[in-house]
């Protein structure tokens, strides 16, 4: 079998009836208030939504700062625990230097220990609280005895038993004073 050469295809014409075509003039009927409310409440939902992630955002970072000083007075507390140790040390060392023996040679090796003693408690921000002549402050001072001392006011410190010691505002021990009446 061979095809024939001339066949005739067949077209379909279809017919559109002018009616049921939309004229390109006009524009497709819309609900404008509908599309309005839909925009209304998506950017609501975006508001609530970056609202949300700046909420989280600030919370992390308090939480940061909050793990960040809890750390701070953690390492704090360890160094001033680890002084609290060595200050027994440095209160022998100033004991024996204030009834040091005259030309003693021995007592200059003391001085400088005591001196080293004290610079590394000044490198490590402790600071000794000064208490000789002030007024008593139960915050910084514990009281030994109260006597009556005609060079001195009531409530001011005659005398300096024990250094006390404090890192930045927390006292790691407090001056062991002598009051007056």
């Amino acid at each position: 079998m061979t095809p024939k050469k001339n066949q005739k295809h067949e077209t379909h014409e279809i017919k559109i009836e002018e009616a049921e075509m939309p004229e390109m003039d006009e524009q497709p009927q819309v609900d404008v208030d509908a599309l309005k409310r839909q925009l209304e409440d998506a950017e609501n939902k975006l508001a609530e939504s970056v609202e949300g992630w700046q909420r989280s955002q600030a919370d992390f970072q308090n939480y940061k700062r909050r793990v960040e000083r809890d750390n701070e007075m953690t390492f704090a507390s360890m160094k001033g625990d680890i002084v609290k140790k060595i200050l027994p040390v440095l209160d022998d060392l100033e004991r024996a230097l204030n009834n040091r023996p005259a030309d003693d040679a021995w007592a200059n090796g003391i001085e400088l220990i005591a001196r080293k003693f004290q610079n590394i408690l000044d490198v490590e921000g402790i600071k000794r609280i000064e208490a000789q002549g002030a007024e008593f402050d139960p915050k910084f001072h514990e009281a030994i005895s109260h006597e009556h001392n005609e060079d001195f006011e009531s409530g001011q410190v005659i005398e300096v038993v024990q250094n006390g010691y404090m890192l930045g505002e927390r006292v790691i021990r407090p001056a062991l004073v002598r009051v007056a009446q």
